[in-house]
């Protein structure tokens, strides 16, 4: 009887924990292994009681977010908190003009969010209605960082969020690529690119110097008889070597 009248215990005493702890720790997201002190099923079960309460908002399966009243209704998560919860599996990416503005090609924000990720899905109630989500990219993004991520974005668009001159663009980009380690990162999950993005990234390579035996097995992807739309990379001095289509 002792031993079954602790365990009721126990749980009032992980609920109170858990409950102080968010309340100390104002508006933000929560996830399960947020509390790795204490037992999983007290955990879950001591969130989805404050959700009831009104506490917390579950968002979706195992995340939960602590709002607060504003003038305009209750708040949401910061954009930041969408690559922060990610899954390790399933991460979120910026994309579009919000890779362009990360990577340094643009200071326009666009007024819809923009994100990538491997995932199927996302949580609207995370990201936002409004937020446009390309989903399915290659589950080998997963190892990537948000910086090389947002740069095969940049190659998938062609360049075209880029508000600097053709020349600038080309050079920003090779300065990116040649940061260490990031070509060969990028050539190791480019064969589940779009073939632009193996072309790209071979003349990119080709006029960093990189390795031709890494070159080689980039070209060895590609259909000699297709050819690419490089966008504002067309102006790449090899880049009809890579299959670029002409500059009309």
């Amino acid at each position: 009887m002792e031993a079954a009248s602790k365990t009721p215990r126990k749980k009032r005493l992980a609920t109170r924990l858990i409950r102080q702890r968010i309340e100390d720790g104002g508006e933000r997201l929560w996830r399960f292994d947020q509390f790795p002190n204490l037992p999983f099923t007290a955990v879950a079960k001591a969130l989805s009681r404050l959700a009831q309460q009104g506490a917390l908002e579950r968002i979706s399966k195992g995340i939960y977010y602590r709002n607060r009243q504003t003038p305009f209704g209750k708040s949401r998560p910061h954009p930041t908190a969408i690559e922060k919860i990610g899954s390790h599996k399933n991460p979120v990416f910026p994309s579009g003009l919000a890779a362009a503005n990360l990577l340094g090609f643009t200071t326009q924000t666009g007024k819809r969010r923009e994100v990538a990720t491997s995932a199927l899905s996302l949580p609207r109630k995370l990201i936002g209605a409004e937020t446009l989500v390309h989903t399915r990219r290659p589950e080998a993004w997963a190892s990537l960082s948000e910086k090389d991520a947002a740069l095969l974005d940049f190659l998938r668009q062609g360049g075209r969020f880029s508000e600097l001159a053709p020349q600038e663009t080309i050079q920003r980009t090779l300065a990116l690529l040649s940061e260490p380690g990031r070509f060969t990162r990028l050539r190791k999950v480019a064969e589940k690119e779009p073939p632009r993005v193996r072309a790209l990234l071979g003349a990119l390579g080709e006029q960093l110097g990189k390795n031709p035996k890494l070159l080689r097995s980039l070209r060895m992807t590609l259909n000699p008889s297709s050819h690419f739309d490089f966008g504002v990379l067309a102006a790449l001095t090899n880049a009809r070597a890579w299959q670029a289509k002409a500059k009309r």
